[in-house]
């Protein structure tokens, strides 16, 4: 593995850059920027008058950024995607690019907090500069807070019991690390899918912390309104409800998928043309060269 793709290896980056049908002089997006790789990429199939803005809040990722004058990386979330570019002067692009979820940086920094490998500070912010964090969330929100981001974020059938246990155990002593969280819900652990449970937990915090889905709706909305005529937007998602938000969107141009018909005409509305009718994943292959490559969703449409 290259010392470019120790920070995080770009996931179905072959399939990612077919897709995105890149223009050598167009104007392109990578919502995701984390240790560029997708971004090296593009850049080594745009001309001299091309153009590629990234963005990543993570600060770390800065680091990581790319000596080419027709690079731009916005060190800020991408729910602003809109307002950043337009102060770069850009209204319209040729193509976006997400890569969703965490970064392999982000998991391997044990003072993180997102991964259940280490014994950390529960914090869990992507932005180190943001207010809440993941100890925040455990030690201060309530009963019926815990339960509906456990059983929303988590998707945890018991989230009931096991906001329970949290509000036990934090009356006896706040929760301040990874371990005493898995410590203070042992008892509702499943004893042999102990990993998965908590990986449910982990991220139904992280998601909350970092406000992902509002994020990722907010983006995929003014992606529409960037994205040029016949121009493609490209998805990759690691869980059920990101893959929900993005397939709804390119299905029915909403995140709720509801699909519109034109009043005078009775004809559906269309807003974008599938480029995957299902998901591409990746295949043995990948998997065995990057784990984290498992649970990704590959989805694809041109906006018409």
């Amino acid at each position: 593995m290259s010392n470019d793709w120790a920070y995080h290896k770009p996931v179905l980056l072959h399939a990612c850059i077919k897709l995105l049908n890149i223009k050598p002089n167009g104007v392109y997006v990578d919502l995701t920027f984390g240790g560029g790789g997708h971004s090296k990429e593009i850049l080594k199939h745009l001309g001299k008058d091309g153009k590629l803005f990234a963005f990543d809040q993570d600060s770390d990722a800065v680091a990581n950024t790319i000596n080419d004058d027709r690079f731009t990386l916005i060190p800020h979330n991408f729910r602003f995607l809109k307002s950043y570019l337009r102060l770069q002067g850009v209204l319209k692009v040729d193509g976006i690019l997400a890569d969703l979820g965490v970064s392999s940086h982000q998991f391997d920094e044990a003072e993180r907090g997102f991964s259940i490998r280490f014994n950390s500070d529960l914090d869990m912010r992507m932005n180190k500069n943001a207010p809440l964090s993941a100890k925040n969330i455990i030690n201060e929100y309530d009963e019926a807070s815990l339960t509906k981001l456990f059983k929303n974020f988590g998707e945890i059938e018991n989230a009931k019991k096991l906001t329970s246990l949290i509000l036990s155990a934090r009356v006896e002593k706040t929760i301040n690390t990874t371990q005493q969280l898995i410590d203070a819900i042992e008892k509702v652990t499943p004893k042999f899918e102990a990993k998965k449970f908590h990986a449910q937990v982990f991220q139904a915090l992280r998601i909350e912390v970092n406000q992902e889905l509002e994020a990722l709706k907010e983006a995929l909305q003014q992606s529409y309104e960037l994205l040029n005529n016949t121009s493609n937007l490209v998805v990759i998602s690691y869980h059920s409800l990101e893959d929900r938000l993005v397939k709804n969107f390119m299905k029915a141009g909403n995140i709720e998928g509801n699909i519109e018909r034109d009043i005078v005409f009775g004809t559906t509305k269309k807003y974008f043309e599938l480029l995957t009718t299902k998901p591409i994943v990746p295949d043995d292959n990948e998997i065995n060269e990057n784990s984290r490559a498992r649970s990704a969703k590959l989805r694809a449409a041109k906006k018409i």
